[in-house]
């Protein structure tokens, strides 16, 4: 009797986005979870979005400064978090510019098959908004897992 050939992975390349906030542990859980059963790679990214008060004004050298220390900062938590998921030999990426296109630019540029994103709830206001998680869910070049966040 022959047995059947296995079918090919559902996903091979892992995108998790992270805002560094709390949140991150619960996103980067499920995250491992899809990757472990795939049997996917996993890369992290998190993006810079910093716009100076005045960007033409003479306060542009200090703002640049400023961004590049962020950067700096933003890559040591990453790769912190990367060894809190026990992701520590996963590429982290940390990108400066929009949040949405980045992460666009990011998951096409790494043939990523799946992003995934936290999503808050809500309320209000913030419902006519255009959050990020819907902009990346709709330009994305491959699936897009949201993670209910609280």
């Amino acid at each position: 009797m022959t047995q059947p050939t296995p079918a090919p992975s559902l996903y091979r390349r892992i995108l998790l986005v992270l805002d560094l906030s709390e949140d991150s542990r619960t996103i980067g859980a499920r995250a491992r979870a899809i990757a472990a059963a795939c049997g996917a790679e996993l890369s992290l990214l998190h993006v810079v979005e910093y716009v100076p008060v005045e960007p033409m004004g003479e306060t542009l050298l200090p703002a640049i400064e400023v961004e590049e220390e962020l950067i700096r900062r933003a890559r040591t938590r990453l790769s912190e978090l990367g060894r809190e998921l026990g992701l520590a030999d996963s590429p982290c990426r940390v990108e400066a510019g929009s949040i949405k296109a980045e992460i666009v630019r990011v998951a096409t540029e790494t043939g990523s098959d799946l992003v995934v994103i936290g999503s808050r709830e809500r309320h209000g206001f913030s419902i006519l908004v255009n959050l990020t998680e819907d902009t990346v869910l709709h330009a994305a070049p491959c699936d897009v897992l949201a993670v209910r966040l609280k």
